[in-house]
C-alpha cells in the first residue's frame, strides 16, 4: 500500500516539478515525430520520388509508434518508468542529428522508422509514471498537462521546420531541432523525480498478448478502434496532401506558411475538452456522429479554390476530428471490462497504425485523380466511420435499455 506523503499532491511545488518535465518529454516526441510534415513537398524535389513515397516520411514513422506502444509496457514494467522515458528521448534525440546529414532518402527514412521506435517508450512509461507517482486529484490535472504538450509539441515542431528551413535548408533545420531535443533532454533528466513507488515486474509479454487477444475479439471494441484509425487515416492524409495542393498552382505558398498552418491544431486543443463537457449532456456516439460531421462539412470546402477558406476548412477539420478522436478513446476506457491499460494501448496502435497507412492511399488518389480525387476517397472513409459508430450506437441503446431494467426491478 502506498503511504499517503510518498505521492505527487496536486499545486505542490513537485506536481509543477514532475509535470512539466512529463510535458516536455510529450512536446519532444511530438515535435520530432511531425517535423518533416511541411516539407514534404521539398523531399520530393530534392530527392527526386513521388508525394507517396515522400509522405512515407511521416507514414512510416507513425507505424513504428503503432507497432511499439504496447511492448514498452512490458519494458517499463520491467526496468522503470524514468530510465525508459530518458533512453527513448536520447535515442530520439540522436536520430535527428542523423537525419540532418541522411546521405539518401531511403537512410532518412530508415532512421525515421528507429526514431519513431525509440520514442514510443515516452507516452507509454509518462502515463504509468502519472498513474503510479500522483495522487488521485493530481492524476486527472498532469494527465490533462501531458496530452495539452502532444498538441503543444505537434504545432511547434511543424511550425519550427518550416520557418527555419525557409531562411535556411531543411538539413539545418533538422540540426536545429536536434539541439533544442538535447536541451528539452537535459531539463527533464534534472527536474523529474525518480520514481518512489515503481515495483519491478518480471518481464511477461504472454500475459500482454492474452489481454489484447481478448479485447480484439470484443465486437465493440473492434468498432472503436476502426473508428479511431480510421478517423486518424483520414486527417493525417489531409495534412500531408495539402502540402502538395497549397504549395502548387494557384496558391505556391512557402514552407513557413505550409507550417504556419498547423496552427489550426489549436481548434482540436478547444474541441478535445468541449467533447469532454458536452458527454456530460450526450451520448458519446451522439459526440462522435457530430464530430464525423464537421469533418465531412471541412473537406467539401476545402474544394472552394481559396486559401482562406482552405485555412477555415482546416480548423473545421480539426475541431470535428478530435472532437470524434477524443470521445471514441474515452469509449474506449469506459467499456473495457478488464486491463484498462491494454484497452486504451490497443486504440492507440489502431490509431497510429492508421495514420501511418494513409499515405498509401492518398498517394494514389492524388497521382490519380488530384485533390477531388483525395477528397472523393476521404468521404468514402467517413461513410465508413459512420456505419460503425452508428453500430456503438445500438450498443448504447441495449446498454439504456439494461440499467433502466434493473432500475425497475431495484427501486420496484
Amino acid at each position: 500500500m502506498k503511504e499517503g506523503n510518498q505521492m505527487i499532491e496536486l499545486k505542490t511545488k513537485a506536481f509543477w516539478q514532475a509535470t512539466l518535465a512529463l510535458g516536455l518529454s510529450s512536446i519532444l516526441i511530438f515535435a520530432n515525430i511531425y517535423y518533416p510534415q511541411p516539407l514534404l513537398p521539398l523531399f520530393s524535389e530534392e530527392f527526386q520520388v513521388t508525394p507517396v513515397v515522400s509522405s512515407l516520411a511521416i507514414s512510416l514513422a507513425l507505424l513504428g509508434l503503432g507497432v511499439s506502444f504496447f511492448l514498452y509496457s512490458a519494458l517499463s514494467d520491467a526496468y522503470g518508468r524514468k530510465i525508459i522515458i530518458m533512453a527513448a528521448m536520447t535515442l530520439g534525440t540522436l536520430a535527428t542529428f542523423a537525419i540532418a546529414i541522411a546521405p539518401s532518402f531511403e537512410v532518412l527514412l530508415f532512421i525515421r522508422v528507429i526514431q519513431a521506435i525509440a520514442l514510443a517508450g515516452i507516452p507509454t512509461a509518462c502515463m504509468a509514471y502519472i498513474s503510479e507517482e500522483y495522487s488521485t486529484k493530481g492524476v486527472a490535472v498532469a494527465i490533462g498537462i501531458f496530452i495539452s504538450a502532444n498538441s503543444i509539441g505537434g504545432m511547434g515542431g511543424r511550425l519550427l521546420s518550416g520557418v527555419v528551413t525557409d531562411f535556411t535548408d531543411w538539413r539545418t533545420a533538422f540540426a536545429v531541432m536536434g539541439v533544442l531535443s538535447v536541451l528539452i533532454l537535459s531539463i527533464v533528466a534534472v527536474t523529474l523525480p525518480s520514481s518512489r513507488n515503481f515495483q519491478s515486474k518480471p518481464l511477461e509479454l504472454k500475459g500482454l498478448f492474452l489481454n489484447n487477444w481478448e479485447h480484439l475479439k470484443n465486437k465493440p471494441m473492434r468498432y472503436a478502434y476502426i473508428i479511431g484509425g480510421l478517423h486518424f487515416f483520414v486527417f493525417m492524409g489531409i495534412f500531408n496532401f495539402v502540402t502538395y495542393l497549397l504549395s502548387g498552382p494557384p496558391f505556391y505558398v512557402s514552407t513557413s506558411v505550409l507550417g504556419i498552418l498547423y496552427l489550426t491544431y489549436i481548434a482540436g486543443t478547444v474541441s478535445s475538452t468541449l467533447a469532454g463537457k458536452a458527454a456530460e449532456r450526450l451520448e458519446q456516439t451522439t459526440i462522435m456522429l457530430i464530430g464525423i460531421s464537421l469533418m465531412v462539412i471541412s473537406l467539401l470546402v476545402t474544394l472552394v479554390p481559396s486559401f482562406p477558406m482552405i485555412v477555415v476548412a482546416l480548423l473545421i477539420l480539426s475541431f470535428g476530428f478530435f472532437f470524434v478522436h477524443s470521445t471514441s478513446s474515452s469509449w474506449v476506457t469506459k467499456h473495457a471490462d478488464f486491463a484498462k491499460a491494454s484497452a486504451s494501448g490497443l486504440y492507440l496502435t489502431s490509431y497510429y497504425l492508421g495514420g501511418g497507412i494513409g499515405s498509401f492511399y492518398y498517394g494514389w488518389l492524388w497521382s490519380q485523380f488530384a485533390w477531388n480525387g483525395v477528397i472523393a476517397g476521404s468521404l468514402v472513409i467517413l461513410c465508413i466511420t459512420s456505419f460503425y459508430t452508428r453500430r456503438l450506437k445500438q450498443i448504447e441503446k441495449k446498454e439504456r435499455s439494461i440499467d433502466s431494467a434493473e432500475h425497475a426491478v431495484n427501486h420496484g
